[in-house]
Formats: structure tokens, C-alpha cells, sequence
């Protein structure tokens, strides 16, 4: 299963870089931020709409037939490809820096390895801290590495340009929060409220309602108000979004649910098209690859560590309110149910009788505490990603902060 996943992942970070960066190199400056709004809202949409159409699946057939549609997709999006994106070849491409991408690749491994094992293992056993250690260090050496080189996988000094940075952060935490919130909000759906998985992807369905027209007309927001203050604007409005979500409850209704999605749907369409924007423009036309790319990187980063960093307190919030309830509970009982909710449906428990309805019971409260848990700490990283972006972005119609190829075009 990791070798296949890999496998995928190798295809996406072919394919993401390269769609924007035949947006952004395609069209003329005036139409380029909403054509990424389109960019960006089809992405984010379609990730909720992918969840509803893999659960019509799973309601009448097997677990594995949404796979066959990703390769339908596949398909029509090659055909796509071929037929339709212009081609372009760098004629003098620089030497792949094979070293930078091994140092970053040990870098964001060991960080998720380490995040993911804390709960499981503890932080401070010599496994979670050795990976935690070794991400440091190779982050720390991708850095050093990259500065010495001419060509550079990418140029640290690119952060000194405020829209670069600005747009960067914007993304990293925005995909943080969500990818983290997905990951723990579709379990509380199906495990705490009993939804199916088509009722849980029909609970998410409004998002994609919300998240696609805002992506669309955020450039003509941003173009008024500034990048300065569309992003933080926006940030806010997730921030608040997952405050209320942070308060869910086992018995709260669907008002509620629906209440912190539309802030949260709002926030993403809003913040997300100027932060693409702010980046791909910092940067010259030559340069379209390479903005293109981190764009991507730091949507990806951003959601790898958001599962990890919100899985992990999901998961030792819901460990620390079940330690008591399994007490007494057989050893191997027991550490299935610390390891996961879903355990508590299976028949095992459901012989215990009285006892085993109380270990449910209790088992959805610990979860519900994980869940508020997980996102209140997503809201308070977006409210201080808010205010560092409002100081650092660049303000309405301004272009000196670009890189040194731009400058005059």
C-alpha cells in the first residue's frame, strides 16, 4: 500500500505544479487571477465532491471501486492533456539537485513520522525524539545545501519577498487546518453522530457550494482591498469557522455543524486565490515553474502535517479520556479500543452488553474531546497565520516586491 501510494504521489507532484504554471504562463496579467481563482476553487471543491461520489460507491458496491473512477479520470484528464495543454520545453533546463531533494524528503519524513508515532509511542521515547531530530537536521542541511547552489531546488532567499512569504504561509496553515479537519471531522460524523459514509460525505456537501464562487471572486476582492487584507480576512473566517466546530458535541445537531463549515468554506475560497496569486506574481515569467511548484509543495506540506499534527491530538485526547474505561479490560480488548473508535461497533463489544454500551458512550465523548481539541489548536494557528500575514503581505497594487527578473516587466 506505501509503495503504490508512492507511486501516486509521484504522479501528483507531476501534475499540480504543472497545471497552474500553464495558467499562469497561458493567460495575460489581467485575466491570470481569475483563471487561479477557477484553479483554486475546482481543487478545493473537488475534493469534497470526490468524497461524495466515492460514498454513492460504497453504498452499492465494493470498497475498492472508487479506484476504477480515478482511473476513468485519469483518462479523461490525459486525453485532456494531450489534446489541449500547449507544450513547452525549457531548452536549457537546469540539473536536477538530486541532494536537496533527498534532505527534504528525509526532512518532511522523519517530521510526520515523528508528529504520527508521539501519541502511540510517547514524545520523549528516543524513537519520536530521533525522528523529530533528524527532521530538524536535515531541514536545517536542505537550507545550507540550497544556498550554496547556483541552480537550487529552491532558493531560500525567494522568502525574503513579501507576497513569496506572505502567499506561503497563507497556504501551508489554510491546507494545515483543513486536511487536519477532513481527517478528524469524518470519523466524528460516522463513528460519534452514526452517519453512513453517504450521509457523512452529504454532510460535507455545502462546502464545495460555498468555497467554489468565493474562489472565483476573490482576485476582484483582492484587487480592492489588498492582498493584505484579503488573506487575513479570510483566515479569520476559517478561524472562527473551526472555533465553532471546536464545540461540537455528541448529541449537537446538524445547524451547528453546518454554521462552522459555511465560516470555514468562506475563509479557504477567500484566502486561497490572492495567496496563489500573491505567490506566482512575486515571481518573474521564467520563474512560472518554480512558483508553480512551491505553490503546490506548501498546499501539500501543509496538508501532510495538518494530519499529522491533528490526528495526533485527536488521537491522544481520545487515548487520555479512555485510559480509566479500559482499565479492566483484557490487554488486547483494550489496546484495540485505545487504537481506534471503530473498534467499539465491532462485535466484541457489542457482547459485553450494559458494560460495553457505557465504553461506547464513553468512547464518543473522548472522541468529541479530540475532535475540540484538534481544531481549536487548527483555529488559534490561523488566527496568528492571520496576523503575521496582515504585517508581512504586500499591500493593494503593490509590485516592488517581486523577484529581481520581474522587476520593470
Amino acid at each position: 500500500l506505501i509503495a503504490v501510494r508512492m507511486i501516486m504521489g509521484i504522479g501528483a507532484a507531476a501534475i499540480m505544479p504543472t497545471t497552474l504554471s500553464v495558467i499562469t504562463t497561458s493567460f495575460p496579467e489581467e485575466e491570470r487571477g481569475r483563471a487561479i481563482g477557477v484553479w483554486v476553487g475546482i481543487a478545493g471543491g473537488g475534493a469534497i465532491i470526490g468524497l461524495f461520489v466515492t460514498a454513492l460507491l460504497l453504498e452499492w458496491f465494493s470498497w475498492s471501486s472508487f479506484f476504477g473512477l480515478n482511473v476513468a479520470f485519469a483518462t479523461v484528464g490525459l486525453i485532456g492533456a494531450i489534446t489541449v495543454v500547449p507544450h513547452s520545453v525549457d531548452k536549457e533546463p537546469p540539473a536536477l539537485d538530486v541532494v536537496g531533494a533527498l534532505l527534504s524528503f528525509v526532512a518532511i519524513s522523519a517530521f510526520v513520522f515523528g508528529i504520527i508515532e508521539g501519541p502511540e509511542q510517547g514524545w520523549t521515547d528516543p524513537l519520536t525524539l530521533s525522528a523529530l531530530g533528524l527532521g530538524l537536521l536535515s531541514g536545517v542541511g536542505f537550507v545550507l545545501w540550497e544556498l550554496r547552489l547556483e541552480h537550487p531546488l529552491l532558493d531560500p532567499r525567494l522568502f525574503r519577498l513579501r507576497g513569496f512569504s506572505a502567499g506561503s504561509l497563507t497556504l501551508i496553515v489554510q491546507f494545515m487546518a483543513s486536511f487536519g479537519f477532513f481527517f478528524v471531522v469524518l470519523q466524528y460524523l460516522q463513528f460519534v453522530t452514526g452517519r453512513s459514509p453517504l450521509e457523512a460525505a452529504l454532510a460535507m456537501l455545502p462546502l464545495p457550494f460555498v468555497l467554489i464562487p468565493t474562489a472565483r471572486n476573490a482576485p476582484k476582492v483582492a484587487d480592492r482591498l489588498g492582498f493584505n487584507r484579503t488573506g487575513p480576512i479570510g483566515l479569520l473566517s476559517t478561524a472562527v469557522g473551526f472555533l465553532i466546530l471546536s464545540q461540537l458535541q455528541v448529541d449537537s445537531g446538524y445547524l451547528h455543524f453546518l454554521t462552522g463549515l459555511l465560516f470555514f468554506g468562506f475563509g479557504m475560497g477567500l484566502a486561497g486565490t490572492p495567496a496563489t496569486t500573491a505567490i506566482t506574481s512575486s515571481l518573474s515569467m521564467e520563474k512560472q515553474g518554480v512558483a508553480s511548484a512551491w505553490n503546490d509543495t506548501a498546499r501539500e506540506l501543509g496538508s501532510a502535517f495538518g494530519i499529522a499534527i491533528l490526528g495526533s491530538m485527536l488521537n491522544q485526547g481520545y487515548r487520555n479520556g479512555m485510559a480509566e474505561a479500559v482499565a479492566a479490560l483484557p490487554e488486547q480488548v483494550a489496546e484495540r479500543v485505545l487504537s481506534s473508535i471503530a473498534f467499539t461497533a465491532s462485535p466484541a463489544i457489542a457482547t459485553m452488553g450494559e458494560r460495553g454500551e457505557r465504553l461506547v458512550e464513553q468512547a464518543r465523548e473522548a472522541f468529541v474531546s479530540g475532535v475540540g481539541d484538534a481544531v481549536l489548536t487548527a483555529s488559534v494557528l490561523l488566527v496568528v497565520a492571520a496576523l503575521v500575514v496582515a504585517i508581512v503581505a504586500p499591500r493593494a497594487k503593490d509590485r516592488s516586491q517581486r523577484s529581481p527578473g520581474q522587476q520593470g516587466d
